[in-house]
């Protein structure tokens, strides 16, 4: 098995119809059932830097398990469980709530809280037992955690301490009580009295050490505080687009992970619960498509990602000189398999990304001091694609595993049958993708417009050139004028893979595509072989591996819907564009206001609802930022600040209007937008800047 996370779907987050419970707080994570307990032969357990050091947590009051009556959460870092004792033999009701209130701040605190709900008074056995098992995040994952040596148990007052060392690596798990327990080798135990109509209760305290992360000093309810209160504020008669755009950007700030040596950087994580680190491609485009919440988000992932941009050829971790990450991770089983490193390379689209980004990043105002601190990353990235990405000098990047433990498959579409033909065989690499060109283009354009801002006329003048001969050699070998699209990639044998997929819509958002083939896109976006009523399929329902119930191969992924949604509004396709954002925004009504990573591809007039995928991750931070780029689309909002211009020409269904968005933030000052059913304004711009509504 690989260590990398994308290369298959997580596990069943669902075990005997128990459901389960996700806390989040940075790269800390909680998974339980809904009841609050955690099983260890489940996916559930307290994870922090990727290993998981609780995997048993189960309450019993007189040795019998609380029956569950509700969960609530209101906080993405906490939760509320209630339930009642089991009822006394030949009584119909418990007159005992049991209240559950779990809460993570680096570790994990829970309050249990017994009330009595009947005149006379209580005595009941508390027990919890707790078991550590210091398993490696992708053990729990991928179901195959097996016992580990040289976990040491040692009971303290009022402490059970567990400590696991290997490899000259020590952690250490400390759970504590409240009160006067009775502690035993993985128990901890009370005699509770229960007053009538009163209460009896006890803290639960889980700190960890040796994990190679630090909390920050805030707390996580102060943190998420500051972020929504930084972000704008959305006014609109349309309740439940309010509703998804409210919980997209509070996932977007849950999402978000502490990095010690910078803690003023925000850096967004890819998803809970099993993707909580730094991802290039995830981060980059998530930030991307939230740079209307707030563009501190890009700044602090594109510092971070350049922190870590490879120095050296490496074929075990795929590094190789200015290439972007594909993920960090700190559980042990990853550092196994890069020779004691974290960082994996192995993304062929991270790289250009990463230059994309700060173009656009300067189109909102990247102060000068900060851009021109990053150039040098950007044009190490742009030096990569030269050098390593395109591998046989045809101006298209390629990819292919450096050895059997990479990813197969290093585009968006990273599972092993994520490319394959209209036929369903799978493609074989080296594979140039399309969107990856895609890309490469917009950063070549990128690179070069930000020459010309800053005078440096012969670099604008390179890239010009480069991104014109990727454009035009992606127009003349990606067409598949037969079919009226462009194929997913090229193969080893530099024949087009044939398939129709959604990558079209990436190639149509970063401009790549030639105006007298785009219309014909279009159609096949959002035709009936692509369109579900909710989203664009990744993958024809026409070609040979066509599954709706699939991860890449017919699902809907809202990130790629809403992207695909932008290109269409770009190349002036305003009703499709609208097609597709009315489709993704009602399936996130469909799921309470906060859209999964995917869902199942079938058509809307088979399924009125749009059908969950079993195994999705929910919040997942580029399906967290897909409403917020739905929304900038339909509102086209625009800035280009270098170019003093800003573009407001809403196109907005009437049914989300009227809106006001106050406090948007751009460069240093702020705007006001508002859209009503016959008049558009922007209060906010300076003077130097001039409003364009084309």
């Amino acid at each position: 098995m690989t260590a990398w996370a994308s290369s298959a779907a997580p596990p069943l987050s669902s075990v005997g119809g128990t459901g389960t419970t996700t806390l989040v707080d940075g790269s800390t994570f909680c998974q339980s059932a809904m009841a609050g307990d955690i099983y260890p032969d489940r996916p559930h357990g307290l994870f922090v830097s990727d290993t998981r050091v609780l995997s048993g947590w189960r309450l019993t009051l007189d040795g019998q398990a609380v029956d569950s009556l509700g969960t609530s959460s209101h906080q993405p870092f906490s939760a509320e469980f209630v339930g009642r004792a089991a009822p006394h033999g030949g009584q119909a009701d418990s007159t005992l709530l049991v209240v559950r209130e779990r809460s993570l701040d680096g570790g994990m605190r829970e309050d249990l809280v017994l009330r009595n709900l009947s005149g006379d008074p209580v005595v009941v056995a508390v027990c919890l037992t707790v078991e550590a098992d210091f398993a490696d995040l992708f053990e729990v994952k991928e179901s195959r955690v097996q016992a580990h040596p040289g976990v040491q148990v040692e009971a303290g007052a009022g402490t059970l301490t567990y400590t696991w060392s290997a490899d000259d690596h020590t952690m250490r798990m400390t759970l504590s009580a409240t009160g006067d327990p009775r502690i035993e080798d993985g128990q901890i135990s009370f005699r509770a009295e229960v007053p009538a109509r009163g209460e009896w209760s006890t803290r639960f305290t889980v700190r960890t050490s040796g994990g190679g992360d630090v909390a920050p000093k805030a707390s996580p309810a102060s943190r998420l505080d500051a972020w929504r209160n930084s972000i704008p504020r959305l006014t609109t008669s349309d309740s439940a687009l309010a509703a998804t755009l409210r919980t997209s950007a509070s996932d977007l700030g849950a999402l978000q992970i502490h990095d010690p040596d910078h803690p003023e950087r925000l850096v967004v994580a890819a998803g809970a619960p099993w993707f909580m680190a730094l991802f290039g491609r995830d981060s980059l485009l998530t930030s991307w498509m939230a740079l209307p919440l707030d563009q501190r988000l890009a700044l602090g992932t594109l510092q971070t990602l350049a922190d870590h941009q490879g120095t050296k050829v490496d074929p075990l971790t795929e590094e190789e000189p200015g290439r972007i990450l594909h993920e960090v991770r700190l559980g042990r089983e990853a550092a196994r398999a890069l020779g004691g490193g974290n960082a994996y390379y192995g993304t062929a689209d991270a790289t250009p990304l990463f230059v994309a980004l700060l173009g656009e990043l300067h189109r909102w105002g990247l102060p000068e001091s900060e851009l021109t601190a990053l150039l040098p990353a950007a044009d190490r990235a742009l030096a990569w694609i030269d050098e390593y990405g395109d591998r046989d000098g045809d101006l298209f990047v390629e990819y292919q595993r450096a050895t059997d433990q990479g990813l197969l498959n290093q585009g968006w579409k990273d599972s092993f049958d994520g490319v394959n033909d209209a036929a369903g065989k799978l493609a074989v690499a080296p594979i140039a993708l399309a969107e990856v060109q895609a890309y490469a283009f917009a950063a070549y354009t990128a690179r070069a417009r930000i020459a010309t801002a800053l005078g440096d006329s012969a670099t604008a003048v390179k890239y010009e050139d480069k991104a014109a001969r990727l454009k035009e050699a992606f127009n003349d070998r990606f067409w598949l004028p037969e079919k009226g699209w462009f194929a997913i990639g090229l193969d080893a044998d530099k024949q087009r893979i044939d398939a129709l997929t959604s990558n079209l819509g990436h190639c149509l958002w970063c401009g790549i595509v030639d105006d007298d083939k785009a219309a014909s896109v279009a159609e096949h976006l959002t035709g009936p072989a692509m369109w579900t009523g909710f989203g664009v399929r990744t993958l024809a329902t026409t070609t040979g591996a066509y599954n709706p119930v699939s991860y890449h191969n017919g699902s809907v992924w809202p990130h790629d819907s809403a992207i695909a949604a932008a290109g269409l509004m770009r190349y002036g396709f305003v009703e499709k564009a609208q097609q597709v954002a009315k489709g993704i925004l009602d399936a996130a009504e469909h799921f309470g206001g906060r859209l999964p990573e995917l869902f199942c591809g079938f058509d809307r007039t088979e399924f009125p609802s749009p059908i969950p995928y079993p195994t999705s991750c929910s919040p997942q931070a580029w399906a967290a930022a897909a409403p917020i780029l739905l929304a900038q689309t339909l509102l086209r909002f625009q800035p280009d600040l270098p170019d003093g211009t800003v573009q407001f020409a809403p196109v907005l269904p009437t049914r989300m209007t009227p809106i006001r968005i106050e406090s948007l933030p751009l460069a240093d000052f702020r705007l006001t937008l508002e859209v009503t059913e016959t008049n558009s304004s922007i209060e906010g711009l300076p003077d130097n800047l001039t409003l364009t509504k084309k």
